[in-house]
């Protein structure tokens, strides 16, 4: 694909987190059409000119350099990720079969990552810290804390971009992107559920993420 992979886009080499000038970046409406696409798919992420989400042949393992294992004749699932750290839902570490449940528990956990900017496998989350749970202790209150950078300094230059009469409007749309923002990670929050059960139908993914899209687009 021209623009190559998701991974790329989301963590470009030497950046450390940081926001360098003429770094490429992801929108936040390019996040969330990529999201959709990869709901509607649960496959491999390749970005094309547009950056328009395309399916791979290997499912999220690809986000990782890490050799991974595929499913062996069982159709309930579309990815094989048994070995992808950071994204394997638990029931795979006691034995469970790749299914589509781990598939939405990945899914949570890639959305997770696409927001905030940081990988499940950052130096950050030791012992019982987890992605997962520092995402769920911040939000709503502590949102623009975990967000990637990326996006707080979108909807701050947002703000600025227009003239002084239009502020209360910039304010008001500043507020709507959040609230967009809080329900994708909420979303996220609850695609990674730990047990099984708990986690959304990845139907209803899609759903609310269109919901969210055209709620977005609405504001602006």
């Amino acid at each position: 694909m021209v623009n190559g992979s998701l991974e790329e886009w989301l963590h470009p080499a030497g950046t450390n987190g940081e926001i360098n000038d003429g770094q490429r970046s992801l929108t936040f409406c390019q996040r969330l059409n990529i999201a959709i696409d990869v709901a509607m798919a649960l496959d491999n992420v390749l970005l094309d000119d547009d950056m328009i989400g395309h399916v791979g042949d290997f499912g999220l393992a690809k986000l990782l350099p890490i050799t991974s294992q595929t499913s062996s004749g069982n159709q309930s699932s579309s990815l094989g990720i048994k070995g992808t750290i950071g994204y394997t839902p638990p029931e795979y570490g006691m034995g469970h079969n790749v299914w589509i449940q781990g598939d939405v528990f990945s899914y949570g956990i890639l959305l997770l990552e696409m927001f905030t900017g940081k990988k499940p496998t950052n130096n950050l989350f030791q012992g019982t810290l987890t992605l997962h749970n520092f995402v769920k202790a911040a939000v709503p209150e502590q949102l623009v804390e975990i967000v990637d950078p990326v996006l707080v300094q979108e909807m701050v230059q947002a703000e600025m971009s227009t003239s002084n009469h239009r502020n209360e409007d910039n304010a008001r749309l500043r507020m709507k992107t959040e609230e967009c923002l809080i329900s994708i990670l909420e979303i996220g929050l609850a695609c990674s559920a730990e047990l099984p059960g708990e986690r959304l139908d990845i139907s209803d993914v899609v759903a609310q993420m269109c919901q969210i899209r055209e709620k977005h687009t609405v504001q602006r």
